[in-house]
């Protein structure tokens, strides 16, 4: 693995209405009728859901075996007529998959690769390792299954070739500031409980130099504070540019509990001298599920009541098309 992220990412084509969408499930199994709601939006959307019948296998509660779920994720990349990859849903089980996957393979054929939770790993790894932009954002058997799920306007920017875009995390969108200052470098992150669990692996997170986005879902304050010493004790917080935490729904401890998560969070990184903002809706949230591309340039701006993010390159290709002209046929 880099000891650190490497400074030149792949960024994969980017995604049209008419385009398919392949499927896979990297980790837990999921139900049916999530699954086939979730297709049915895509297909609203313009897109066209494409997965293997494979997916629907159950061990334990995997999607499948690692074989199975490590292939069709290959595959999926491989596939020419797949244009971008979404996970069904997180859970757990990704991490079976890091020994199995051919990067060489997968890194040939870059593409849109999307999830968030349990895939985590997934999205880190492809990120350092392969030097992949990946995608943390909205997932088939959840986000897309349900009404108001996806926030269309990160969406639409990540994966369309948008260059120099803002999220605007102002208005209604719950976003606080908690140390207001600017920085730029590019974005990764994800579930804290995954960023964690890589330490002392061979594929233990790269955060220096990064904007870290963090975000998890029905965590105790005190397993947060845990898990955010861990990184510090680890030196993964030192080098870091900015931090930036996700929606962090249902993390309480009680409902009178008398603190809340925000000092929580301030004692272990408020001396970073670093910007520091919560609230950012993406990953375990409660409605539009916003899409962020991890290994971008992106600037961070914390004021003292507001919060932007900007990133400053676009995180895909366009598609060049060549002009044929009759005299060189």
């Amino acid at each position: 693995m880099p000891s650190q992220p490497p400074a030149r990412r792949i960024k994969p084509p980017a995604l049209h209405p008419g385009d398919s969408i392949g499927i896979v499930a990297p980790a837990s199994s999921f139900k049916r009728d999530e699954f086939e709601a979730g297709c049915e939006a895509l297909r609203r959307m313009g897109y066209t859901p494409v997965f293997n019948e494979s997916i629907f296998a159950h061990d334990l509660y995997f999607a499948g075996s690692a074989a199975r779920r490590a292939r069709e994720l290959e595959e999926m990349f491989s596939r020419e007529d797949v244009s971008a990859i979404l996970c069904a849903r997180g859970g757990y089980g990704s991490n079976y998959l890091l020994p199995e996957l051919n990067l060489t393979k997968m890194s040939a054929h870059p593409k849109i690769f999307m999830g968030y939770s349990d895939n985590t790993t997934l999205l880190t790894y492809l990120s350092d390792a392969a030097s992949l932009i990946t995608f943390h954002g909205p997932m088939l058997a959840r986000d897309f299954a349900r009404t108001d799920g996806i926030d269309l306007h990160s969406w639409q920017s990540a994966l369309g070739d948008a260059d120099n875009w803002r999220l605007d995390l102002r208005s209604d969108s719950g976003a606080k500031p908690l140390a207001p200052v600017s920085a730029e470098d590019i974005l990764y992150g994800g579930c804290l409980s995954m960023l964690v669990a890589s330490l002392g692996t061979p594929y233990e997170i790269q955060t220096a130099g990064t904007i870290l986005f963090i975000e998890d879902v029905a965590t105790k304050p005190y397993q947060i504070d845990r898990m955010l010493m861990h990184l510090k004790l680890a030196g993964k917080l030192t080098g870091v540019r900015g931090i930036i935490f996700g929606e962090m729904l249902d993390c309480v401890q009680t409902a009178n509990q008398g603190y809340t998560l925000e000092e929580v969070i301030m004692r272990i990184v408020g001396k970073l001298g670093v910007p520091v903002a919560y609230g950012l809706r993406s990953g375990h949230v409660s409605r539009q599920n916003i899409t962020l591309p991890l290994g971008l340039r992106t600037r961070l701006t914390v004021s003292s009541s507001e919060v932007w993010l900007d990133f400053l390159e676009s995180a895909v290709k366009a598609l060049i098309i060549m002009a044929c002209h009759p005299e060189s046929l």
